[in-house]
């Protein structure tokens, strides 16, 4: 069996109010023609398939219209898709009478039954075969809230525990994917491999700069790579855009998106991964490299002083035959020691007329710290820090070294019981 590992696509997705529909149908025709090319059995979508919960209907047509093409091309073709963080589950789920006639699986929402209990049986989707037999189970796990988990008493003494006193979110969340694993091999028969899908931040994960919702403040909740079952054959996972394996583990992976969804990426090479099944095991991982459809430019490549930042811009060579939709995206970086009022009408003038599309300038201001030292800090980095990050920055201030992981967990235990969030 060979499966297709995807993840993030954040259909409707703008960047800075450019959208983004020619390079997300582009991304689909070439995942259509790779499906049948690549003769893949199952494509694992693990969540954020839309970038929002409200998507257009541009954005729902672009995803219908791109299953029925695949069953078309594909006809054993099964879909599984998790939702993420930024997906709606239950919009995702409401065509699911539709989805399921062209072989697709959709798992939005962790559903309890009369007794409280969370359904296992709705989080397992079997997997066939081209004859139709079934060859492997998916533990179709979705992005996970605190109320989704097992509640903390189930949890006694069932080892889902790692260490006493183990956040209760990671303690359910261990639990719930080692009961679900648990129920797959109970039915899986030898020879059939036991997969796992999850939305989710994992513990050393690395983000991608500028292009993630934050799920956790002070990295407390990220899980550990343990709570997948050694006897797992592969783990898809989503929600970090950069591709990469988690805790050492060849099969325990990130996709990662198939679009730059920043200016952070524009050297990051996106992609998907193709996985070869032999029995119960994957014997092989292979990244299959995604075409970028529109190119992004960082002009200059670090922060320059205006005029430099200026002369680079008309140093630019465009292809002036490239239609509208398929001009590059355009982020000026401006090194400032003060305020420039004319910045925005003076880059606009070099630009005028050229086929290019401006969608940033990111003036970088000097700044001096107490040691004398000059550190650059733009006005998107300072948007993006998040209240551990001031900690971790005033604990390095005042002491001089980083803060230790105890007071990194005691800020964010203060921080959610201010904001009254769940736990």
């Amino acid at each position: 069996m060979r499966l297709l590992h995807t993840s993030d696509w954040h259909l409707g997705q703008t960047l800075h109010n450019f959208d983004r529909i020619h390079e997300h149908q582009r991304f689909l025709d070439w995942l259509v023609d790779t499906l049948d090319a690549e003769r893949i059995d199952v494509l694992l979508i693990a969540g954020d398939i839309f970038d929002n919960a409200n998507p257009s209907s541009a954005a729902h047509r672009q995803l219908y219209r791109f299953l029925q093409q695949a069953r078309s091309r594909v006809p054993h073709l099964q879909v599984v898709v998790i939702a993420g963080n930024h997906d709606s589950a239950g919009r995702l789920e409401a065509p699911t009478p539709l989805l399921e006639a062209y072989g697709t699986i959709v798992v939005g929402n962790v559903l309890r039954s009369s007794d409280g209990e969370v359904d296992l049986d709705r989080l397992l989707v079997p997997l066939h075969d081209r004859a139709g037999k079934v060859a492997a189970w998916c533990l179709a796990v979705p992005f996970l809230r605190p109320g989704d988990v097992p509640r903390l008493r189930a949890a006694a003494g069932d080892g889902a525990s790692d260490a006493p006193g183990l956040d209760p979110y990671l303690q359910g969340t261990t639990l719930l994917y080692r009961q679900a694993y648990a129920l797959a091999r109970s039915r899986a028969t030898e020879g059939q491999a036991i997969i796992a899908m999850g939305h989710c931040h994992m513990v050393d994960g690395q983000a991608s700069l500028d292009s993630e919702r934050r799920i956790v403040i002070g990295g407390t909740e990220a899980l550990p790579s343990s709570m997948f079952d050694p006897g797992i054959a592969y783990a898809a996972l989503g929600h970090l855009h950069l591709a990469q394996k988690v805790g050492g583990r060849e099969n325990v992976r990130y996709s990662g998106s198939p679009l730059p969804l920043s200016f952070s990426e524009v050297n990051y090479q996106h992609q998907v991964l193709r996985i070869d099944l032999a029995g119960d095991r994957a014997v092989d991982i292979t990244p299959l490299f995604v075409p970028r459809a529109v190119a992004l430019l960082r002009v200059p490549a670090k922060p320059a002083p205006l005029d430099e930042a200026l002369a680079a811009l008309e140093a630019l060579e465009l292809d002036p035959d490239l239609p509208q939709h398929a001009w590059p995206f355009l982020e000026v970086r401006v090194l400032l020691d003060g305020p420039e009022p004319g910045l925005r009408a003076r880059i606009e003038a070099v630009l005028a007329g050229r086929p290019v599309r401006l969608a940033k300038i990111e003036p970088t201001r000097k700044h001096v710290a107490t040691d004398d030292t000059e550190l650059a800090l733009s006005l998107d980095q300072l948007a993006q820090l998040q209240p551990d990050d001031v900690f971790r920055r005033l604990w390095l201030q005042k002491y001089g070294a980083e803060a230790p992981p105890e007071q990194i967990a005691s800020f964010a235990e203060l921080f959610h019981a201010v904001e009254g969030e769940p736990r």
